[in-house]
This record gives C-alpha cells, structure tokens and sequence, in this order.
C-alpha cells in the first residue's frame, strides 16, 4: 500500500513539473515545405492563431517553397500577418531553399526576416499558373535579407529585438538562463498534421502525374483481372489524389486529355493482344502529357526525367504484370490456350464481343462475332487464338455445320 501511495506521489510530481515546463512561453517554428496550396497556407494561419493563443514569444516561418498555389488563402495569410497577434518572423532555409512568388513577398514584407545562404527567392508570379510573367531568380545576398546559416543562430540574434503587432510593440527574448549562462529557448516545430500531408502527396506536378497514371493503369489491371480486390482500393485511392493536384495545380487541360488518351491506346493494345504500335503511341503520349503537365510559370514545371519513371511504370503493368497476372488466373498448369482449340465450353457471360468462357474447368477470356448472340449458360465451340484471347463460337451452329 506504501508503495502504491509512493508511486503516486511521484507521478503526480512529474506531472506537475511537466505542466510548469508546458506553461513557458517559447517558439513556435512554423515549418512547411513545397508548393503551398490552400491546406498548407492555411496551416500556416492557424498555426500563427494558435501560436499567440498559447501566449508563445515568437512565432517564425521556415519557408521552402517553389510556388503558391491558392490566391484566396494566401491572401488571408497576408491579412493575418499584416497586423500579427503576436512577433513573427520567418526564416528561408535550410539551404538550398526556395521563397517563390507570394510567398517571397510575404517574406520580404516582413518586419524582420533572414534567409540561409546558397537559398533563392523568385518573386514572379505571385500565384503559379496565374499570370505568365516569370522572373529571374534572386540569390540571398541580392534578396537584401540578413544571412543564417541555420535557424538556431537567428533565433539566438532574435533576444531582445522589437516587432509591431496588434497589441503594439513586443519586445521578444528567445533565451533563457542557466547555471552557466543563457541558452535558447526550446523552438517548437510546428508541421501540418497526416490529413495535411496525406493530400499534399500530389502538390507537385511529377506526384500528381503519377497519381493519374497509377490510377488509370490499375483500374486497367483490375478490369482485366476480372473482379474487383485490393487493386481497386489502390487505383480509387490514386486517383483520388490525382483529382486533388488536378484542382490544385494549375493543370493544362490539353495535357490531361491526352494522358487519357494515351491510357487508352494502352489499354486498346493489350486488349487485341499487345499491339506494339499502340503500345509505343501510348507511351509517347504519356510521356509528352506528363513533360507539359503543369503550368509551372518557371517555378513549379514538370521535369521529363521524374515523369519517365512513371510512364515506365504502366509499360510494365501493361506489358508484363497484367498478361502474367491473367494467365494464373484464367489457365491451368495442365492446359495451354492452343489445346483448346476444338473444345467445347460454357460462356460465363453475355459477349460483347468479349466475354468469359469455361472449358475444362477453367476460365479464359474469349472474344466472337457479335452476331453469335452468346449469353450467360451458352454452349461454346474453340476456334481460334487471338493473342490472349480465344476465339469461340456457338457450338450448336458448328454441329449443324459438321452435320
């Protein structure tokens, strides 16, 4: 019983220690990198709201941003900031770092702000896609802003300066003393949270390409593999977020037709077998779909060379998983398409012209004339073999035909 009441007390006691520590004001570092659409910009509001509703000293963006991607959260950002509820700051880096378009100028119109050397700002355009001004890059002794090398060293030179708020002058102090001296004050990283980054997945116009692709091949797959599995999830899922850079990113809407179209052409050679003609267009669609994705104004343009990976990754769905993936599961180890030809089966389905049969006991995707009138139940006549298909026939009409 002593020992219970002892370990209590002791837990107790951490706890409130813990809450005296908890209850220090600090620094929030507002830590947000890539191109910043409205999720992430609004992160950034919130996040300097909850900073001064915590009663923290300071409150500091890390910036490393190509491009802004949302005109109306970004001017909520600046409303915010133009008259800030408590100091705030922000700080370019880690280097090589980027402050592009409004972004850039949200930095520069701070009161205090620094950036790390070997990092650039690019002010032009302020919103990507939006206006087809694009300007040349600033380094960051051109930008005029003081040079860290690291966040900490900024913050450290922060201690005692005075920003202009709501509330009037601040003066913030970012150390703190102990036995020997001062230190700095904790820094707190603030980063959005899973939901955030779960849909910022395909803010880059190379991320929300592959989401497409990704999407459209495996609903390909699955389709082909007859039957809807985990696949499915996967492609909804792809395609989800491909949905989310197509309305966050400033898409060319020519582009993402002809990714559609050059998904088909691939979808169309490997339904006739594997047409090598259609196979290459399809692909040389993708690729050109993908290079041109996105209009990036210079900040955020799609690169070839990230785009490559994922026109190569359909090739090989296209080219060696799905005819691998439907061979196991319509054919036997015992039976090879052309031994079928002259049996007899049952069609699974209706034909259209294309359609499932059943011959000794396994499953095969045939394909007849849309004149045969086969249905659910049909007896079936091999006749052929069409690349991965089997041609088939009703059986009744080539019996009268022999007889």
């Amino acid at each position: 019983m002593r020992r219970t009441l002892l370990i209590a007390c002791l837990l107790l006691l951490v706890g409130a220690c813990s809450g005296d520590a908890d209850t220090e004001p600090g620094i929030d570092v507002i830590d947000v990198s890539g191109p910043l659409d409205a999720s992430a910009l609004d992160f950034m509001r919130t996040s300097v709201e909850d900073a001064a509703a915590n009663g923290q000293v300071l409150a500091v963006l890390q910036v490393n941003s190509p491009a802004v991607l949302d005109s109306e959260a970004l001017a909520v950002l600046e409303q915010i900031l133009d008259n800030p509820p408590l100091p705030v700051s922000a700080w370019v880096g880690p280097a090589p770092a980027q402050a592009n378009g409004g972004i850039g100028q949200i930095v520069l119109g701070l009161e205090h702000a620094a950036i790390s050397a070997g990092s650039e700002m690019n002010l032009v355009p302020f919103v990507a896609g939006a206006e087809t001004i694009v300007g040349q890059p600033m380094t960051a002794e051109e930008s005029g802003l003081v040079m860290y090398p690291s966040i900490r060293q900024y913050l450290q030179d922060l201690d005692g300066v005075t920003f202009q708020t709501a509330d009037g002058p601040v003066t913030v102090e970012t150390l703190k003393p102990f036995e020997d001296g001062v230190t700095l004050k904790t820094p707190t990283f603030r980063q959005p949270g899973l939901a955030t980054r779960f849909w910022r997945l395909a803010a880059t116009p190379e991320a929300a390409f592959f989401f497409l692709v990704v999407g459209l091949t495996i609903a390909s797959f699955e389709f082909f593999a007859i039957g809807p599995g985990v696949a499915a999830g996967v492609a909804a899922v792809s395609l989800l977020l491909a949905g989310w850079g197509i309305v966050t990113l400033p898409i060319k809407w020519w582009a993402l037709a002809l990714a559609v179209l050059g998904w088909m052409l691939l979808t169309a050679a490997y339904q006739k077998g594997g047409v090598l003609v259609l196979t290459v267009l399809g692909a040389v669609m993708l690729q050109v779909a993908g290079s041109f994705y996105v209009d990036g104004s210079g900040q955020i343009d799609p690169r070839w060379y990230l785009v490559l990976p994922s026109v190569l990754a359909a090739l090989f769905f296209f080219m060696l998983a799905m005819p691998t993936v439907q061979r196991a599961r319509f054919s036997t180890r015992t039976i090879g398409r052309d031994g079928l030809i002259g049996e007899k089966g049952i069609a699974v389905g209706g034909f259209d012209p294309d359609g499932v049969v059943e011959v000794k006991g396994a499953r095969w995707r045939a394909t007849a004339h849309r004149e045969a009138g086969l249905t659910a139940g049909s007896e079936i006549l091999v006749s052929g073999v069409d690349g991965m298909f089997l041609e088939v026939e009703p059986a009744v009409d080539s019996a009268k035909t022999d007889s």
